[in-house]
């Protein structure tokens, strides 16, 4: 079954192609059932589910365990708390969460798994044992909390991110799934997101490896793990959660963090995080198409949550089985299949309304060097960095009121540029991070380090 919003409908070959893939997904998987949703322009725009019980099958309002895409959910919770400057995510954890034994990490090394903490909790297999074994946060952590030393790698870690729902929990004097309720789910009109299973749910089963049985399995209140994966959620709203992280909501999160949310704070982790780690969301490489989200999982279920930034188009898969299904590979192809099939349309070009005359005496052709480099005024008021012909350093640029400018991505991210004057007030040069741009390759009228030659260009005789 498949249900489509009026808005943005998908073509039929496209849905066809969707509901082929979750077919083919929930055969080879061996899934009991496998529902999905596809979220196209801030709308969710398709729903699909595939299950053995022919004629039926559970839909986008079911919920499934959505396992470790908890985690962003609590990573939302602690930006907000950064937003209304609460903390600083440079904060120790000790400020604000003291006598953990862990207290020297820092709120964004927890967020992007750099803290150097286990990845599990010690004693049994914590997803399949009851709450009460770790009714302390020495009991999650054990003595050892440590396998690396903070900022030293990107090391996943399910008890960092209990830590941080423990902070939610002391900066706002109430329990984490209550503030999760409050400030997130009930906002973004989440309200099949719920941290323990409300009917209809569909139950977790594991998949007997080579013969085609199934066994129940346990569904276990995590107690102080339930900031690392906690919650139930169906294919709707999960999808409807992508729409935010795509876009933000002021409600909850301005798009500007959200956008933090999904830069790299952490080096690749192959398997895991492809692209790196953000702060609360993985980060990957799919066909060329560079992704964010998160997968899932507990005893019973996987699920996998992507979205692409540049194609607007944003995959849900659910599924209760422990293992078989690959629920984030088969979300991304999902995007990817919505994207190839009917490409985003570009936004329209329009000119820019005000043109500073500053820094529209900027654009055109600089050399670092003798390469060559060139600068765009965009309608949006930022300075464009780019080089000509081949791959470069490309970064952009926002105007601050001393005349400078200070970068906002790539190589030249947060550093300054400035534009340096003759005493006539024509422009001699661009200061970039100390690197020296002028108008000619090697300028001999701008001070180039090192200094230029005095015979100037010549050929070999």
């Amino acid at each position: 079954m498949d249900a489509v919003s009026e808005d943005l409908e998908l073509l039929p070959t496209t849905r066809r192609a969707l509901r082929h893939r979750i077919a083919v997904a929930q055969s080879e998987g061996r899934a009991p059932s496998v529902v999905a949703a596809v979220a196209r322009g801030g709308e969710v725009v398709w729903e699909g589910s595939r299950t053995f019980v022919e004629g039926h099958g559970p839909d986008g309002n079911v919920q499934y365990r959505i396992g470790s895409i908890t985690k962003t959910f609590t990573a939302v919770l602690v930006m907000r708390l950064r937003d209304e400057g609460l903390l600083s995510l440079e904060d120790p954890l000790e400020k604000h969460l003291p006598g953990t034994g862990a207290g020297e990490v820092t709120l964004a090394q927890l967020l992007s798994h750099t803290g150097g903490l286990a990845a599990e909790t010690p004693g049994e297999w914590w997803e399949r044992s009851p709450a009460e074994l770790r009714p302390e946060l020495a009991d999650v952590l054990g003595e050892e909390p440590f396998r690396f030393r903070p900022g030293r790698r990107h090391h996943y870690s399910n008890p960092g991110y209990t830590l941080l729902g423990s902070l939610v929990e002391a900066v706002r004097g109430k329990p984490w799934d209550e503030v999760l309720r409050a400030e997130v789910l009930e906002p973004l009109g989440l309200d099949r997101t719920t941290a323990r299973a409300r009917a209809p749910h569909a139950g977790g089963w594991a998949v007997h490896p080579w013969a085609d049985v199934m066994m129940p399995e346990p569904a276990q209140d995590l107690g102080l793990m339930a900031a690392a994966g906690q919650l139930w959620s169906t294919a709707r709203d999960v999808a409807r959660f992508a729409v935010f992280l795509a876009h933000g909501d002021e409600r909850v999160l301005s798009p500007e963090s959200v956008r933090e949310m999904r830069t790299s704070a952490a080096p690749p982790e192959p398997g895991v995080a492809e692209l790196g780690y953000g702060l609360g969301m993985q980060l990957t490489d799919a066909g060329g198409r560079r992704l964010a989200g998160h997968s899932g999982s507990l005893p019973g279920f996987v699920a996998g949550l992507w979205l692409s930034e540049a194609d607007d188009v944003a995959a849900v898969v659910l599924a209760n089985c422990t293992s078989g299904l690959p629920a984030a590979s088969v979300a991304a192809e999902l995007v990817g299949i919505v994207a190839d099939a009917e490409p985003r349309f570009p936004r329209p070009w329009r000119p820019f309304r005000e043109a500073d005359p500053v820094a529209l005496e900027l654009c055109g052709p600089w050399y670092w060097g003798t390469s060559p480099q060139v600068l765009r005024l965009k309608a949006d008021g930022l300075l464009e960095l780019a080089p000509v012909g081949a791959t470069g350093r490309a970064a952009r640029f926002r105007a601050e009121p001393d005349g400078s400018w200070t970068g906002l991505s790539g190589y030249y991210a947060g550093e300054t540029l400035r534009v340096v004057r003759r005493e006539d007030g024509s422009v001699s040069h661009l200061d970039l991070g100390s690197f020296v741009f002028t108008r000619e390759p090697y300028d001999a009228q701008a001070p180039v380090p090192g200094g230029v030659d005095p015979q100037g260009w010549r050929g070999i005789g």
